[in-house]
């Protein structure tokens, strides 16, 4: 006989949440859906879900309760129709939101005695339970490490500490470097295709080039948790000397500054302050308020 599995309740039916809500279908586990619009819970009911009519009948029938909601103030919300149903239940909120509101969410929890673990999902929805999507975690280590199991069904699981709000630091973190990164390749689409040089001829050479850049990321971080920045690569004085260049470009083929000027000016402010013989790893204390 199959091994029984505890069941799981999804609240939250959009994109991530559909995903999540199938993957733990797929892996063998009772699920409880619910959603605002009930329509969305038909191709989840139609895969063996269970559909519940009010939040907190999804929430009653099963001890580990997942949300996946459109931000935190709609979890806030929904949590406030919920006190005396959510009592010995772990709360687990996949919703992106920020350190701040994962320490609030979790002081509500506790308050009306439900276990809060918070997390980060670094997957988009078509990746879930594929081998390259994760979670991050943190909160109640002990409901977490109980229900680990059934969480891994979405992908791997990285605990990142029992402080709520310390899984949606590291997601927005790792969001920072991905918007930061995103944005570079646009604008270097946006500079080449000015002479009509096509998106997809220029990839080739950057996509090698960012790669090759990215690999010194492990050297970054050694620097700035050493506090070690001088460099015998490239240092500051020579990056703020040839920074303009690439503002001026832009402005001279009509391509917008407003992502790359205030690079320059940290790169001035570095040099002011007498770092001009350090790494660019300098720049992460100067970004620090």
């Amino acid at each position: 006989m199959p091994e029984n599995k505890p069941p799981v309740s999804v609240l939250g039916l959009g994109m991530m949440g559909t995903a999540l809500a199938a993957a733990f279908l797929k892996a063998g586990y009772p699920v409880t859906v619910w959603n605002r619009s009930s329509a969305k819970t038909g191709p989840l009911v139609a895969q063996g879900a269970l559909p519940a009519k009010t939040a907190a009948e999804a929430v009653a029938d099963s001890p580990l309760v997942v949300f996946c909601l459109l931000t935190n103030d709609n979890v806030e919300e929904l949590f406030a129709t919920l006190p005396e149903a959510v009592a010995g239940k772990t709360l687990v909120n996949l919703t992106n939101g920020t350190p701040a509101q994962a320490r609030d969410l979790a002081a509500w929890a506790a308050k009306h005695g439900a276990h809060y673990i918070d997390g980060g999902i670094m997957a988009v929805p078509q990746m879930i339970a594929g081998p390259h999507a994760y979670v991050l975690y943190s909160g109640d280590e002990q409901a977490y490490e109980t229900h680990r199991p059934t969480l891994a069904a979405l992908g791997g699981t990285k605990w990142t500490g029992t402080d709520p709000g310390l899984a949606a630091l590291q997601d927005l973190a790792l969001l920072t470097g991905m918007y930061g990164m995103l944005m570079g390749v646009l604008q270097a689409f946006a500079l080449v295709r000015t002479e009509n040089i096509p998106a997809t001829e220029f990839s080739e050479l950057l996509v090698p080039w960012i790669g090759a850049m990215l690999a010194g990321a492990p050297e970054l971080g050694k620097a700035i948790d050493s506090g070690q920045h001088l460099t015998d690569v490239s240092s500051l004085a020579v990056s703020q000397a040839a920074f303009p260049n690439l503002l001026n470009t832009f402005r001279d083929q009509g391509v917008s500054t407003e992502f790359f000027e205030p690079f320059q000016a940290i790169l001035d402010r570095a040099i002011e302050q007498g770092y001009e013989a350090d790494g660019l790893s300098r720049l992460a204390d100067l970004l620090k308020k």
